[in-house]
């Protein structure tokens, strides 16, 4: 009888969804014929029916993209209310679709009225009778799971299935983040459609969901005020390139792709950084203090710029010397990159004033400016003495032990000067670089480009003088050679509508800076957990946060259920952090397994080991697995696992991490699992990795709480 009823109840929602499929594809047929009407306006030949042709381009774009993203799991929510038991229920579904004659057929999960399908329950119904969740497989309906809200309505509506979060729950992990549309809880819910002023801050213990709400947040407001969002921008900062691969695909599907995506390390634009610095360095460079630095640093003459100049012109010999040249940089206020178009006119002024003879006089001065400037010993000097900088160019001005011992007295100490220069002197940008470059960025400005310049008294003068600078040094050097090199990005791009800060209590205080700067008339969603945070100094963090978000509202919102871990390995969690002496924040696990985490000896040779365990945790799930080991053996564990043919690119459900193929295992540090999930974590020398830093106690923590099925630990 129960398989009957099931059968019955699926052909009946599988005859709804075809025919929204049906509508979603006329949809698309008429996203695509906007689109080709709109490439036609532009045959019309003139400025009018270009404007027409990419706004309409535009809308089908965005609308075909929307429809696109939607095919997997378009409809996944159904709503019987009390006062429509006899007419049609209540459909929700990524997107919102109407019918031919412009009837709702569909609902958006944003709008309000799908707000009930997260809201209601049984204490407080909301009219609803029953909730239906759709479990499908792209246009196929596979499961139903029903929940009953209102025992004491009349109505004979049947209820199957066993609960669709823990069906959801019990799913295995891919290497992807997937939306919740389908299971949103009433707690997350009310922290996505909070209000959009201000600052909206998530917090939670480890597998409340707490990053996947903040996503769909984000979805939420650019459904409810796209012009505003969409026009401005949103940017999620998240830990790592791992993590912001591993999320995303969620905004996607769920239509929106109107979103920047960083890493910490790529907040910048033109800079990609993946790698960290020791715990010792990150923590001096990720230090308040370092901004000091930054601004002493932009300020100072460049390493070999001349000391003096000297020329004669006429009958008298001009020479500008050491004291001269340190007077006008004193007059070349604000940011340095900003008054290139004033250093010629500076420079000329400052030597004009030496001319005595009659015949330079009788010449006048129009005359000796010509002169300067078609000197090549003239540009030569101005472009050394004062060159247009790029803030990695600056920042390696610190890899000098005596230029970093001057600007660095009394803001480093001389063992974190020894740190900073090591670290400097290694070649590439770590992540910790990445703000110190933003904050020189803003020290020194961008360089002018003339078309963007304001209206100046001197503008002629200036930018002719500039101009000649300009055209004589890419004769000397080819065009953008040698000196004359701009940066790639500008500083005036950064402003976004809405920021996400994903991992907040791990950024640093100049992280929050560099962040921060990106939001200053933003609205934010800020998503959290103290005990997690690797920042060493949390005070320090928590002013540098309160400085970035300024006097914004605050809506805060607490989560309390772990839906990742079975409760056996959030126990086992947990107790570790009692026993370490974190202030964890402990959610209540709603999942068990029966399963416990195992603790295994590393025993004589730990490669056999890992080997073993690994063989065994991989065997008995079916989702990804990950190996996580100390930083500083990160490499030779995957030479490991790289040599054992059964974890090969092409075994089945096994990875090789040095090659192409299946990707289900992999390895990774401690700090690198911020964020993720797995079915199974096999944990190599977690006592090592909780040694690592000051904050490893706290890193162990997070590792602890990723996995959903199998946690193994090789001491």
């Amino acid at each position: 009888m129960a398989d009957e009823l099931l059968t019955a109840e699926l052909a009946t929602e599988q005859g709804f969804v075809d025919r929204v499929y049906v509508q979603l594809d006329k949809s698309a047929r008429n996203a695509q014929a906007l689109a080709r009407e709109g490439h036609g306006r532009g045959a019309l030949g003139h400025e009018g029916g270009l404007v027409e042709r990419d706004a309409m381009v535009f809308q089908a774009a965005r609308r075909i993209a929307q429809l696109d993203a939607a095919h997997e799991g378009l409809v996944f929510g159904r709503l019987d209310l009390q006062d429509r038991v006899d007419s049609e229920p209540r459909y929700i579904g990524r997107i919102g679709l109407r019918d031919d004659q412009r009837d709702s057929l569909l609902i958006d999960w944003r709008a309000p009225a799908a707000a009930v399908f997260y809201q209601a329950t049984a204490g407080s119904p909301h009219d609803v009778i029953r909730r239906r969740v759709l479990r499908c497989a792209g246009p196929k309906v596979v499961g139903i799971e029903d929940e009953l809200l209102d025992a004491d309505a009349e109505t004979d509506l049947p209820i199957v299935g066993e609960g669709a979060l823990m069906a959801q729950l019990s799913r295995a992990r891919d290497r992807s983040m997937h939306s919740i549309v389908a299971t949103i809880q009433a707690e997350q819910d009310q922290a996505i459609r909070a209000p959009a002023k201000g600052v909206v801050a998530i917090s939670g213990g480890p597998g409340t969901g707490k990053t996947v709400v903040a996503l769909h947040r984000a979805a939420y407001l650019l459904y409810t005020d796209r012009r505003r969002y969409e026009t401005g921008g949103v940017l999620v900062v998240g830990p790592s390139g791992v993590f912001m691969r591993y999320i995303e695909r969620v905004l996607p599907s769920l239509g929106e792709t109107a979103v920047a995506l960083r890493s910490l390390g790529e907040v910048v634009g033109g800079l990609r950084a993946t790698r960290h610095d020791a715990p010792a360095v990150a923590a001096v460079k990720g230090s308040a203090r370092m901004a000091e630095l930054m601004r002493r640093t932009s300020r100072q003459p460049a390493p070999g710029s001349p000391k003096e100049f000297r020329v004669f012109w006429r009958d008298d010999v001009i020479h500008l010397d050491r004291g001269e040249l340190a007077k006008l940089r004193r007059q070349l206020t604000g940011q340095r990159n900003r008054q290139l178009p004033r250093v010629s006119s500076s420079l000329l002024d400052a030597m004009w004033r030496q001319v005595r003879g009659a015949r330079g006089r009788e010449r006048g001065r129009e005359a000796f400016d010509d002169d300067m400037l078609s000197s090549q010993a003239f540009v030569d000097f101005a472009l050394s003495w004062w060159p247009p900088l790029s803030a990695p160019e600056v920042l390696g001005w610190l890899r000098d032990p005596e230029f970093l011992a001057r600007v660095g007295q009394g803001v480093v100490t001389p063992e974190e000067q020894r740190l900073l220069v090591e670290s400097w002197q290694a070649g590439d940008l770590s992540i910790e670089d990445v703000p110190l470059v933003d904050e020189l960025r803003y020290g020194l400005g961008d360089v002018p480009d003339r078309a963007r310049e304001e209206d100046h008294e001197l503008d002629d003068f200036v930018g002719a003088d500039l101009q000649e600078l300009t055209t004589m040094a890419e004769r000397e050097y080819g065009p953008g050679s040698g000196p004359w090199q701009p940066p790639a990005h500008r500083i005036d791009d950064d402003g976004y509508a809405h920021v996400l800060v994903d991992e907040a209590q791990d950024l640093t205080p100049m992280q929050w800076r560099m962040v921060g700067r990106r939001g200053r008339t933003a609205t934010w969603t800020i998503v959290g957990d103290a005990a997690q945070s690797s920042w060493p100094v949390p005070d320090e963090s928590a002013a540098a946060r309160a400085s970035a978000i300024e006097d914004k509202d605050l809506h805060e919102f607490h989560l309390s259920t772990n839906y990742r871990n079975s409760s056996e390995i959030y126990e086992y969690a947990a107790a570790y952090a009692e026993r370490a002496g974190l202030d964890a924040d402990l959610p209540t696990a709603v999942r068990s397994t029966g399963v416990a985490p195992r603790e295994v000896p590393a025993g004589a040779d730990p490669a056999v080991t890992l080997r073993e365990q690994l063989t065994e945790v991989a065997g008995a799930v079916a989702g990804t697995v990950a190996v996580v080991v100390p930083a500083d053996r990160r490499s030779e564990v995957s030479e490991w696992l790289a040599s054992w043919p059964e974890f090969a690119a092409d075994a089945p459900h096994a990875t090789n991490p040095a090659a192409a193929g299946d990707d289900r295992i992999v390895v990774l540090t401690g700090i690198d699992t911020k964020g993720l999930e797995f079915d199974g974590i096999v944990v190599v020398d977690p006592d090592a990795i909780e040694a690592e830093s000051p904050t490893g106690r706290a890193t162990l923590y997070v590792v602890l709480t990723r996995a959903t099925q199998l946690l193994t630990l090789i001491r």
